[in-house]
């Protein structure tokens, strides 16, 4: 099945049946998220941030 032919035939869904299809594909296919924000919610997944204060105002460890 072609992508047009699946398009054609969500068109032709009821509402519910249209909310139901973009749920699926929004849980099950990440390819619509940017590589950036993945490796971003990684590092904060394993701690690998600063609160913004310090970063702005504390000088960056091993600066002088």
């Amino acid at each position: 099945m072609s992508a047009q032919q699946v398009i054609e035939e969500f068109k032709e869904l009821s509402p519910t049946e249209r909310a139901k299809v973009a749920k699926f594909v929004v849980e099950n296919d990440d390819s619509w998220i940017p590589e950036e924000f993945k490796q971003g919610m990684a590092d904060i997944a394993a701690g690998r941030v600063v609160d913004l204060d310090t970063a702005l105002n504390e000088p960056y460890p091993g600066d002088k």
